[in-house]
């Protein structure tokens, strides 16, 4: 449906999280009966769940502990675990910073160049844990990168960007074309950001297993601000999962939609599955575990750039120890614990089985969802209300 801007712009509504509710169906089932497991490549995950890239929520000691839970921690390649030998020593620098100087100071701690030592360091250290091994790197340094990475044996590579598009135009530089770059890999590739129909649709054909959707929405964030780009979350999963029907009509080939930023409950991520999305990858919940490298802070990997941050440090705190916030038990009643406890209630509740199962739920448009009878949580500022 589309509205009028003005008589020269029509525009479509769009959707987030905040937005919509899952409408419980006919059917109830038992929790422990539901399958919250998904699939990348040859991969199986009990969890439907990647953390976010970033370096105040993943190193070596998170990923291996997020496998060894069911999900898959992705580190960054082009972070501080890569530009420094003891990186932990400079994360309690940041975690000291003024907020008013943060951003400064971290522009000057990210002009330490990567060492491509490192990168296969960080991969070997990942894998002699015992988990898959996940990486990230930009469209920009994968080709200078990638292959140290693979010589170390990553699992799993993941090509993130802001904004990433199959179609990329350059009039000073050789783009990296990824419909070629991907298949030659040799292991399992996700790719993104994208929040369209036509750029999800796109990315998929380039041979990935995942695309990530999501341009603006983490807590870290500051695009949609800087740059006055991004789709709602709900709208924009929505989209890519109509995509995926396509192209997995068109080429008999699955490709994974995971919703990249704006959850930061169980019900987001419940309704981001509702929407279509086959998992999710999340940050700033796991920057506030206790074991988290940030130690209470988080910050966007664009929030160091030269020239035009696009993210910014926030403090999230130290509220939980990772485990408590991936899978309980949960001590708070605000939705931030026990994630993906909540996911499996919300599916038994509603009756779905599986994760592909609950992608079909029925999402209303839902304003009031939110406030609805909830004036006392709000005034006293506890549960819905905090």
């Amino acid at each position: 449906m589309e509205s009028e801007v003005g008589k020269g712009k029509k525009a479509r509504l769009a959707y987030g999280f905040d937005d919509i509710a899952i409408v419980p169906s006919r059917r109830t089932r038992d929790a422990e009966e539901v399958d919250t497991s998904f699939s990348l490549g040859s991969h199986k995950f009990k969890l439907p769940f990647l953390t976010s890239a970033m370096d105040g929520v993943v190193d070596v000691d998170i990923a291996l502990k997020v496998g060894k839970l069911g999900g898959l921690g992705v580190i960054n390649l082009e972070g501080l675990q890569t530009r420094y030998e003891n990186p932990a020593k400079v994360l309690d620098e940041i975690a000291k910073f003024d907020k008013k100087e943060a951003t400064r100071k971290l522009q000057e701690i990210y002009k330490e160049p990567v060492k491509v030592e490192l990168i296969g360091k960080r991969v070997e250290e990942i894998k002699k844990g015992g988990v898959v091994a996940a990486a990230s790197l930009t469209p920009q340094k994968v080709d200078k990168y990638h292959k140290h990475a693979l010589e170390a044996g990553l699992d799993i590579l993941v090509i993130q960007g802001t904004v990433v598009s199959a179609d990329h135009v350059s009039k000073i530089s050789t783009p990296l074309d990824l419909k070629s770059f991907i298949p030659k890999l040799g292991i399992p590739v996700i790719v993104g950001g994208c929040c369209s129909y036509s750029t999800s649709l796109h990315l998929m054909r380039t041979g990935a297993v995942g695309i990530l959707v999501g341009v603006g929405p983490g807590a870290a964030c500051t695009t949609r601000r800087v740059l006055g780009i991004g789709v709602p979350q709900a709208t924009a999963i929505a989209d890519a999962a109509a995509a995926r029907a396509r192209h997995l009509e068109e080429t008999s080939k699955y490709v994974s939609v995971i919703a990249d930023g704006g959850m930061r409950s169980g019900g987001d991520i419940a309704k981001a599955i509702a929407c279509g999305a086959d998992a999710v990858m999340i940050g700033s919940p796991i920057a506030g575990a206790k074991e988290a490298p940030g130690k209470g802070f988080h910050w966007g990997m664009a929030t160091f750039h030269p020239e035009l941050p696009r993210g910014t440090r926030i403090e999230v705190g130290q509220r939980a120890t990772l485990e408590e916030i991936l899978v309980g038990p949960a001590y708070e009643n605000d939705g931030t614990l026990n994630l993906f406890g909540a996911l499996r209630m919300s599916m038994a509740t509603c009756g779905y089985e599986n994760i592909k199962a609950f992608q079909k739920a029925e999402v209303m448009i839902a304003p009031a969802l939110q406030t609805e009878g909830k004036s006392h949580q709000q005034i006293q500022n506890v549960g819905m209300g905090s």
